[in-house]
């Protein structure tokens, strides 16, 4: 099967098509702060949609968290970002796309019955050249909204 052509609607985001690995830096009030190793993969089907499929693994080598989902271009400048969390978290996210500048923030969030509790989450990417780097701030488990992650990857 051969891959089909980017959708046309994708042009503005085929910047982050591809694989892109780095480390990064975690830490919250409810727990240590940690470093860690993280792949993302931004792939296409030919829809007007990009794939998304994030990993991590601690300094050992060791699996910590994953996530999938969709990046959606929205109208003019917009972005959306829809996905889900093995731990029972699904977030839903709007934003902005300026160049290969994005900024995003909740707009859902889903919750198992047995997830821990996570209010809003706000994601701000860059891309320059061959370097992604990101930081996500998070309000959970009754705090307010403030770092939580940070990375910088590099194209595969």
């Amino acid at each position: 099967m051969t891959t089909p052509p980017v959708h046309e609607h994708l042009a503005p985001l085929a910047f982050l098509l591809g694989t892109w690995r780095g480390g990064g830096r975690g830490d919250y009030p409810t727990i240590e702060g940690f470093q860690y190793t993280e792949e993302i993969t931004f792939g296409h089907v030919g829809k007007p949609f990009l794939t998304y499929l994030q990993k991590t693994w601690n300094t050992d080598g060791d699996p910590l968290h994953t996530e999938f989902g969709y990046v959606r271009p929205a109208g003019e400048g917009g972005i959306e970002l829809v996905l889900a969390q093995p731990t029972g978290v699904t977030e839903t996210h709007s934003g902005v796309l300026m160049g290969r500048h994005i900024e995003l923030a909740t707009v859902a969030v889903g919750l198992t019955p047995t997830a821990k509790e996570v209010t809003s989450v706000r994601r701000v990417l860059d891309v320059d050249g061959e370097v992604l780097r990101y930081r996500l701030d998070m309000a959970a488990v009754g705090r307010e909204e403030q770092f939580h992650l940070e990375a910088e990857l590099h194209k595969q």
